[in-house]
């Protein structure tokens, strides 16, 4: 007997709104729910004071990508901001990512030149392949960069000692030997305006959404629906945890509405003194910079981002993507291909970070590879 849905979509974040933007394109018929009492995931924002907030942290899209590109610019228009973020350290202020200007603020270094050596003489301790974040940060930045700028951010962020964590964290961040603030090297960048809503209204425009609603909470009834299902929550707890749990880092937000137009002057200040508990402070008016509205309201929305452990009351946000956990994951991963009826997607469903655009771009070639298979 044919089953209601082609489809039944477990989170209405980015990776399964485009899924299903796709699936109805081509015919499909499409279940979404989700637990939160929105869609949209992470991307989500909340009008506050007629800023628009993002809720689960700031989300700039970025990509050089031109056919991601071009897909969501069918459904919303990209205003042209750049992310420049500052950092803060007790009264001094330094520009990120690391760049001839943070050079010049912490050495008065004035050329490339200058800055390399400099580098070389505060690396000169690592050699070889680095063993781990403290050691790739230290040879790609040199020890005061380092001890001012990462170290105490970075133990922050993660809860772990930078000697514990994996080189590749770090190695996501740019460095580069230029007076260029921008620190996305991507063709394309810039935040719906509007907000993300607007996109994932677009995406997910027609399709039968639920929201509020827990999959595991009547799991049986919710598999019976639909031939497929598409799981973006995490993977372990797919599998009822049965070898293990994945380590995740959270976060939690703490919003506050200010009686000034412009509290911090930029959208992004890290704070990277471990005296200071929180890690960023997001001014939110500031990514709508098309939006004059806003940017003239006489108060301003700025959140403090807090990093924790999950629990049951903070969902994970971020993999640790250590030799210990992707050991663990391998083995969800044999689990999960002998499971053919459901597709497993997403930074939880896939545990790694991924980009909004590498998300984009992981959802349309699924989708496009199940096509594929379905038509052989």
């Amino acid at each position: 007997m044919r089953k209601e849905y082609d489809y039944l979509l477990v989170g209405a974040g980015l990776f399964n709104a485009v899924f299903a933007y796709q699936a109805r394109q081509h015919g499909k018929r499409c279940l979404v729910i989700d637990k939160r009492s929105h869609v949209g995931g992470n991307i989500y924002c909340k009008d506050i004071e007629g800023i628009h907030v993002h809720r689960y942290g700031p989300h700039i899209f970025h990509t050089s990508n031109k056919q991601i590109w071009d897909f969501v610019n069918q459904f919303v228009t990209f205003n042209r901001f750049t992310l420049c973020p500052v950092a803060y350290y007790k009264g001094r202020i330094f520009n990120l990512p690391f760049n001839m200007n943070t050079f010049y603020q912490m050495w008065g270094t004035i050329t490339p030149d200058e800055a390399c050596e400099k580098i070389r003489q505060q690396s000169a301790s690592i050699t070889g392949c680095p063993k781990n974040l403290e050691e790739q940060a230290i040879q790609q930045v040199g020890t005061d960069i380092y001890r001012t700028l990462i170290k105490d951010y970075t133990e922050k962020q993660w809860g772990r000692s930078c000697t514990d964590l994996p080189p590749s964290i770090i190695q996501r961040i740019p460095v580069r030997y230029t007076y260029d603030n921008n620190y996305f090297c991507d063709m394309y960048q810039g935040v719906p305006e509007g907000g993300y809503n607007r996109l994932i209204n677009g995406l997910l425009k027609g399709i039968h959404c639920i929201t509020r609603c827990n999959y595991f909470e009547n799991k049986s009834h919710f598999d019976e629906l639909a031939d497929k299902i598409v799981y973006t929550g995490r993977i372990d707890e797919y599998f009822g945890y049965r070898i293990g749990q994945l380590d995740y880092r959270s976060l939690t937000f703490e919003d506050e509405i200010i009686p000034t137009a412009n509290f911090q002057g930029n959208a992004m200040v890290n704070f990277t003194d471990s005296s200071v508990t929180y890690t960023r402070i997001i001014e939110h008016k500031h990514f709508d910079i098309s939006n004059s509205a806003a940017l003239y309201n006489p108060v301003s929305v700025i959140t403090r981002e807090y990093p924790i452990c999950p629990s049951d009351a903070f969902d994970p946000y971020y993999p640790i993507c250590d030799q210990k956990n992707m050991s663990l994951y391998e083995r969800y991963l044999s689990l999960s291909s002998r499971k053919l009826s459901v597709i497993f997607g997403g930074r939880l469903g896939q545990y790694r970070y991924m980009n909004m655009d590498e998300i984009i771009a992981s959802a349309l070639s699924t989708f496009s590879n199940l096509q594929n298979s379905d038509s052989l």
